[in-house]
């Protein structure tokens, strides 16, 4: 699974939607606190402001559909933010499921994670700091991407230690 930024404006179907909204909902979490709420954006205005938070979310603006999670750090814990990257995750491969690419961004600065909270109509304790782009994904335009391809080796990521000789 790759990720799109890159979509056509064909519509997300609210069954294909329900369908990775589930995946979410069932994501695990420590201590089953599900510190997460799912925010549907299929406003325009909005998708187009939420694109203006993130140093790489310019992909938001041109989705038929965001899906923004909300984090609840308090309630969540030391883990909130580990179990909202595992419900992105899942949000996004149940995505690529559907047929669907996605992308996340991220909301850095916090002053920008509390503006995209606002635009999403969550209050404290909520918190947007990732939004995924949902959309049937569409060609790269012409050019050079700043964004290198590729994956490392196995070699170059794998370590292990053992206390087995096999």
């Amino acid at each position: 699974m790759r990720a799109s930024r890159w979509f056509t404006a064909q519509p997300v179907t609210d069954e294909e939607l329900r369908q990775v909204l589930e995946a979410g909902r069932w994501t695990g979490s420590a201590r089953n606190r599900q510190p997460w709420r799912f925010v549907v954006v299929r406003s325009r205005a909005v998708r187009r402001e939420l694109s203006g938070l993130g140093s790489y979310a310019g992909h938001l603006a041109t989705a038929p559909v965001v899906v923004a999670l909300g984090v609840d750090e308090d309630a969540g814990g030391e883990d909130a933010q580990f179990d909202a990257g595992r419900a992105a995750q899942n949000l996004m491969l149940a995505a690529h499921l559907q047929g669907l690419g996605s992308c996340p961004a991220s909301f850095f600065p916090a002053v920008n994670a509390d503006r995209a909270g606002r635009l999403c109509g969550l209050e404290h304790p909520w918190r947007v700091r990732t939004a995924i782009s949902m959309g049937r994904p569409a060609p790269a335009p012409a050019g050079r991407s700043a964004i290198p391809a590729g994956r490392l080796p196995l070699a170059e990521l794998v370590t292990e230690i053992s206390d087995s000789p096999y």
